[in-house]
């Protein structure tokens, strides 16, 4: 990912804060992608480790269990920016956003593992109270077949926080400001985290 310095935020917290604000993420792995929901356990190794899933039948399946090289791509906040917002003209659109890249190698779990880790997604996730464990036991097994959980320990974290650095005060003050006043829900989520105030974390 092209990081120049002002925009650079590759430091765990900034990263971590990303990931649990927007969980589902493409996985690149053997020439290939999947969408998947990940889990973040911040406190798993050095930059922490990743959780996930695939069906058994997928290419990254057999990836995983192989120990292929991954790449997690996490998109977080992001908005267009109009060159009406600022005070210095001329100027062009662009776009702020977060963004984070994962390098990892996946370690495939366990049953039992896999059994605790699918309930905490569900526990993450789905806040009706449904747990895989509370199942029938029949119907446990044939879902754990059909499935490939597995952790990525993080090798290296890649963060890139493009909230308008390069600009003047008064410039990122009116971003902001239109941010805030904008109808779009995910508007508010970039001048927030221009701000300094994410909102939504997991």
């Amino acid at each position: 990912m092209y990081v120049p310095a002002h925009f650079d935020a590759s430091d765990p917290a900034f990263c971590h804060a990303v990931i649990r604000g927007s969980p589902f993420a493409p996985l690149v792995m053997a020439g290939t992608a999947s969408h998947l929901p990940f889990l973040l356990d911040a406190d798993r190794g050095p930059l922490g480790t990743l959780v996930a899933h695939v069906a058994a039948a997928s290419p990254h399946a057999d990836a995983a269990l192989a120990g292929a090289p991954a790449l997690v791509l996490f998109t977080g906040a992001h908005a267009y920016v109009s060159p009406s917002w600022y005070q210095v003209a001329p100027a062009v659109p662009t776009w702020n956003y977060c963004a984070v890249h994962v390098h990892a190698v996946p370690r495939p779990l366990d049953d039992g593992a896999t059994r605790a880790y699918l309930d905490q997604l569900a526990t993450t996730f789905d806040t009706s109270g449904w747990r895989l464990s509370t199942q029938p036991a029949e119907y446990q097994t044939k879902m754990l077949r059909g499935i490939v959980a597995f952790e990525l320990p993080i090798d290296r974290l890649e963060g890139k926080a493009k909230l308008s650095q390069n600009r003047s005060a008064a410039d990122r003050d009116g971003v902001i400001a239109a941010l805030e006043r904008s109808l779009v829900s995910t508007d508010h989520d970039v001048a927030a985290w221009m701000r300094g105030k994410p909102r939504g974390k997991r």
